[in-house]
């Protein structure tokens, strides 16, 4: 997510898994494992695109539904900087049941309340 126009970028990574009931204290545990793999190279690519170019950014990570945690995390932006401008940008999945955009795209073009730009 952007924040403001010559604001700050916001990172978000949103584990989602959707039958955690079902799964063994085992698989659990890697689940979480992997989360925490991505994160941190997630993490590192971000430092490594936007240090030293003079953007100011942030990561955080959040768990649930993808589109509704991004949606949850740009109003929670809005919400402590009432007047910038919250741009969501996702990429598509060409994995997904929606072939050109993917759900959580098509989710969150749906539903965002601000302005979401699909990278394919």
């Amino acid at each position: 997510m952007l924040q403001g126009r010559h604001g700050s970028i916001e990172v978000v990574y949103v584990a989602h898994v959707p039958s955690v009931d079902m799964m063994s204290a085992d698989a659990l545990v890697q689940v979480e494992a992997d989360f925490d793999q991505i994160e941190k190279e997630l993490r590192a690519c971000a430092a490594a695109q936007l240090d030293g170019r003079g953007s100011v950014w942030d990561f955080q990570r959040r768990q649930g539904l993808i589109a509704a945690e991004l949606i949850a995390a740009a109003s929670a932006i809005i919400a402590a900087h009432p007047g910038d401008t919250v741009v969501i940008v996702v990429g598509s999945s060409s994995h997904a049941s929606h072939r050109v955009l993917g759900s959580v795209a098509v989710g969150l073009a749906r539903h965002c309340p601000v302005p979401v730009v699909i990278v394919p």
